[in-house]
């Protein structure tokens, strides 16, 4: 059986990354490439990572939705177009059916009955805490999909989190009037009612809703991962999250209204069981997009996917090297500034295998990190000794034993040797003198 899968795993590799289909000229190369993203996002699914932060991110909905919600309407209450949020809300339950509206319902009672003086401080610190938590959530798995090890600093996290909470609703209320304006035109009117173009206006405003999932998409995969991405990576991820939304909503409303039967069963239970699964469906939906759009934008990582990546002690040894070198130079230059995607650019090195590298120089304060993620000497450079920067590679280490390893007495004599070799290479040459050379 398992031989079976493996060579059943072995020919789908061949067909997916192989040629076997460009012999079909354009046509073959296009289903290749469709066959290449849809394996890779397929295989993610599969390893457990993007459901697992998938259902860590419905527990985090069920703590922090009714705050979101409240945090909302308070600021839109100050301008008077809460109501529109409301009607929002049924809207994006929709395919819950009848559930839905009920629950919206249910949400709303919830919502209004929060009360800033009811609550006091240590409520509203808290309503405010599972609010950003939720943000710093999403966060924590765009990184992850986006092989960033390091998130936004604390300064960061809380200003640009806040803006989100306070501007985004505003936005989302400002485009829902536009669109409703421009529904209630009368020019617009005048054209539904023609014979030609009213059709189309009726298939443009019942594709509003999946336009606007897009367009929220899109904007979360630019904004929430610690990296930058490309507008277009982040479109084809936003445009693919909002197709399956919709997709996947239909297919949902459908299993709902066929399933009396299991709501028989479940009884109460089943709007709660049912909500779970909607909510776990659109994180899931919501890091498949991600994963497409850091696909697109990496198109290296297709093949490797999350598979770690094995650095030889030689490997590891030019590498902290070589950062602290790129770090060193750019920090003579007033000109220049490095961070850690520049770094893997320059070295031609995915992020995923200089990270750690990166994460123990600083862990030893030969490397820090300011506020804007720039990276620079954690001290002096003329007292940064090349035998530090290779020691931290070197030396470093645990076996995963609570005792201390048991070496053959001719092994230990022979790896003395060895170090006394790289001293004697190193001798007492400092990152100063190093970036000297590299002037000369």
């Amino acid at each position: 059986m398992r031989r079976m899968i493996r060579n059943l795993r072995n020919q789908t590799e061949k067909l997916v990354w192989g040629d076997l289909l460009d012999k079909y000229g354009l046509p073959g190369r296009i289903l290749t490439t469709v066959l290449r993203y849809f394996y890779a996002v397929l295989r993610d699914i599969v390893s457990g990572q993007l459901t697992l932060r998938s259902m860590s991110l419905v527990y985090t909905t069920l703590l922090s939705i009714v705050p979101l919600i409240a945090f909302s309407f308070s600021v839109l209450k100050g301008l008077g177009v809460h109501k529109e949020l409301e009607k929002r809300l049924y809207t994006i339950l929709e395919p819950l059916g009848a559930k839905g509206a009920e629950i919206t319902d249910q949400l709303m009672t919830l919502v209004n009955n929060v009360n800033g003086s009811v609550l006091g401080g240590i409520g509203l610190a808290f309503f405010v805490y599972t609010a950003i938590s939720m943000v710093q959530k999403i966060e924590e798995s765009f990184n992850y999909v986006w092989y960033v090890t390091k998130p936004r600093s604390f300064a960061r996290r809380f200003t640009e989190y806040m803006l989100v909470l306070l501007i985004g609703p505003v936005i989302i209320v400002i485009a829902l009037g536009m669109i409703t304006s421009l529904q209630n035109d009368s020019i617009v009117q005048t054209m539904v009612d023609n014979d030609v173009l009213g059709p189309v206006f009726v298939a443009t405003s019942k594709l509003t809703p999946y336009v606007l999932v897009t367009g929220v998409f899109t904007f979360l995969y630019m904004y929430m991962p610690n990296t930058q991405v490309r507008f277009r990576s982040a479109l084809v991820g936003g445009v693919a999250g909002g197709f399956l939304w919709a997709t996947v909503g239909v297919i949902f409303a459908a299993f709902l209204a066929n399933s009396a039967q299991a709501q028989a069963i479940y009884a109460s239970f089943a709007i709660a069981i049912t909500t779970l699964i909607w909510l776990y469906l659109n994180w899931l939906i919501l890091l498949i997009g991600a994963q497409l759009a850091f696909y697109y934008q990496n198109p290296a990582y297709l093949r490797i996917g999350r598979r770690e990546p094995r650095l030889s002690n030689a490997m590891r040894e030019r590498l902290a090297l070589n950062v602290m070198l790129i770090v060193g130079d750019a920090f003579r230059n007033p000109d220049k500034s490095v961070d850690l995607p520049t770094l893997s650019k320059r070295l031609r090195i995915p992020t995923i295998t200089v990270a750690p590298i990166i994460h123990a120089l600083e862990n030893k304060a030969l490397l820090t990190t300011n506020e804007r993620e720039i990276l620079q000497p954690g001290r002096e450079m003329s007292r940064i000794l090349l035998t530090d920067i290779v020691n931290v590679v070197r030396v470093d280490g645990e076996t995963g034993s609570y005792r201390d390893p048991k070496w053959s007495s001719l092994i230990n004599t022979l790896g003395d040797r060895v170090d006394a070799a790289v001293e004697s290479t190193l001798s007492d040459r400092t990152l100063s003198d190093l970036l000297d050379e590299l002037e000369e």
